[in-house]
């Protein structure tokens, strides 16, 4: 991941991800929202938001919604991580986000968080052990019972061409030329292995200690889940 996010795509990340994922922002702000009817209004949290870099938009939002959450952000590109960093800088919240290079084994074993995301990450990790691997790491550093939300594509590309279809023709509608999108493609499909199916995403989630989860979002590929590490 720190290859494929190198910074020419860390910085037309911000654009393309509200492009594809048709939803990006709503699916951010149900997120924040789960958190805190999960947490319960006005108190104090320390969220982990693992693969961070790009937009920082799960601190942006759930940032203002809950004015005493603190967050610890980990992301493995430095030029993904910079661009989260001058996000919470330019909206003031630089100060409430510890962000760090690397991965969540990088944190201490002994952490505990209260809630944690992982949105837009998991399909582009590649194989069933390095998603399990990942969901591992972030169910040790979790309290018992915490929850998470967990987003991003499901499906192999190639299972859904009409879904393939349609994301070529929301870059024709953003204003993107054939040759444009078929590169837009081709950055999509290079490298990534999304879950194959809603069922599988519940799989790996529960080999990994959570409970079975629950969809709240889906826009083509993409789906939004919340679930919670098992008491």
């Amino acid at each position: 991941m720190q290859s494929k996010f190198d910074g020419d795509r860390a910085r037309e990340y911000a654009v393309q991800s509200r492009i594809a994922p048709a939803g990006y922002d709503a699916c951010h702000e149900l997120a924040a929202c789960l958190l805190a009817a999960s947490l319960g209004r006005g108190g104090e949290a320390h969220i982990l938001v693992a693969g961070v870099g790009g937009t920082a938009q799960e601190i942006l939002v759930a940032g203002r919604l809950e004015p005493g959450w603190r967050f610890t952000g980990v992301d493995p590109s430095a030029p993904m991580l910079e661009l989260a960093r001058r996000s919470l800088d330019n909206a003031a919240m630089g100060t409430r986000a510890d962000l760090r290079l690397g991965a969540v084994s990088d944190l201490p074993e002994d952490a505990r968080f209260d809630a944690t995301t992982l949105i837009g990450v998991l399909h582009h990790v590649s194989g069933r052990e390095a998603k399990r691997a990942l969901l591992d790491a972030i169910r040790t550093r979790l309290a018992p019972g915490a929850p998470m939300i967990l987003a991003g594509n499901r499906h192999s590309y190639a299972s859904r061409p009409l879904f393939l279809a349609a994301w070529r023709e929301r870059w024709r509608m953003s204003g993107a030329a054939d040759a444009e999108i078929e590169a837009k493609i081709g950055k999509i499909l290079q490298g990534a292995e999304p879950p194959q199916s809603d069922a599988d995403v519940e799989d790996l989630l529960v080999q990994s200690g959570f409970e079975p989860p629950t969809l709240f979002f889906s826009s083509l590929f993409w789906g939004g889940w919340i679930t919670q590490r098992v008491r």
